[in-house]
């Protein structure tokens, strides 16, 4: 069998977790998806080309490096944080132009000037402004539309009864009724229209300002990574990947540059029986490491560990590829053990061995 092996090196790289909000954990190896979307982009393809991939490789320490998450809050706060204004809140655009900033844990007030850093006088006025019409808007609902919606209420209420009891003595109630679907028509009218004056004077120019924080949290940095990728496709992909695999500019991270130290088409032993122990960790199919009641072994085992024995190893289910349905990403999950020091007594039945170069690697698809 044909396949096309890569040897990558990186200084450094994160391959993110997706699960993990906060503090952006790395897998040990990057998964599936980070290396098939990486070839795709360095072939320069806009569809999903089946290809199955085998990952290996080592590391030498992990740190954690600092960096400055920037967080919108879900509603607008006077006392904290960072006073933004959306340069267009009726779109998904994360551009602002900063109006403030709270100097204090607490005690501030955007709209009261106290403890503040201006860096938009303008805009800053303009959402005091604000925060003053909307004060005069509550004043006004209580003092003045209030009493005047009241007054219909009970003129309603009144005019209903009055139906009523006139429908139960069989006296005409026409002109009752109409009197108060006239009042109904008046009361939907003087919502309308201080509904419209709200949201066009108020609502809407508010909403485009927004509350920022920031807050220091971690990537989790794997340093000096090799890694060794066998790509098992069909000649067209094969052949592409030749041409363009000096395109490869990071895996992970768009700053994880990698240095690609090898790059060809190699043949892999598919049968026989042969004793290798790898050096590298690698994600080993989970099927591949369960023992096989009628033979008594396993495809593949941990280092000094045979048949009956507890496997060790981090299981993932890691994403390949995917399919859009409705509009969202539904991905392909593969059940992998991620581990080191494992060897094999026999090729074949999905492992196979890269000999090439005096080599031996060795390689399971996924």
């Amino acid at each position: 069998m044909k396949a096309f092996r890569l040897v990558i090196r990186q200084t450094s790289a994160n391959y993110r977790k997706p699960e993990c909000v906060d503090n952006k954990m790395t897998y040990p190896l990057p998964p599936f998806s980070t290396v098939i979307g990486a070839l795709h982009k360095a072939c320069g393809y806009t569809e999903y080309h089946p290809m199955n991939v085998s990952i290996q490789g080592q590391y030498e320490s992990m740190h954690r490096e600092p960096y400055t998450d920037y967080c919108f809050l879900n509603s607008l706060q006077d006392d904290r944080g960072i006073l933004v204004k959306m340069k267009n809140g009726e779109m998904l655009s994360t551009a602002f132009d900063k109006v403030a900033v709270a100097k204090k844990p607490q005690g501030n007030s955007f709209r009261k000037n106290i403890t503040i850093q201006v860096y938009n006088e303008t805009l800053l006025k303009e959402y005091q402004q604000l925060k003053d019409l909307n004060d005069t808007i509550s004043e006004f609902k209580k003092n003045r539309l209030g009493p005047v919606l009241n007054h219909l209420k009970k003129r309603k209420k009144a005019l209903a009864e009055k139906r009523k009891k006139a429908k139960a003595a069989g006296i005409p109630y026409e002109s009752v009724l109409q009197r108060e679907n006239e009042l109904k028509k008046y009361e939907k009218e003087i919502k309308q229209r201080y509904d419209e004056y709200v949201r066009e004077n108020y609502t809407k120019p508010i909403s485009y300002f927004r509350t920022l924080t920031k807050s220091m949290k971690f990537y989790e940095i794997l340093d000096n990574i090799e890694l060794i990728i066998h790509i098992q496709a069909d000649d067209t992909v094969l052949h592409d990947l030749e041409q363009h695999w000096t395109d490869i500019k990071s895996i992970g991270r768009s700053e994880d540059m990698v240095d690609v130290q090898q790059a060809k088409v190699v043949d892999l032993v598919e049968s026989g029986n042969v004793s290798v122990t790898s050096e590298y960790s690698a994600y080993i199919d989970s099927e591949a490491l369960k023992l096989d009641e009628e033979t008594d072994e396993r495809k593949v085992y941990p280092h000094k560990i045979r048949n009956r024995m507890e496997a060790n190893g981090t299981r993932y289910y890691l994403n390949k590829n995917y399919e859009l349905k409705d509009g969202k990403r539904i991905f392909e999950k593969k059940s992998v053990v991620y581990i080191s020091q494992y060897g094999i007594d026999k090729i074949g039945n999905g492992i196979y061995l890269d000999q090439e170069d005096g080599k031996n690697y060795i390689v399971n698809f996924l």
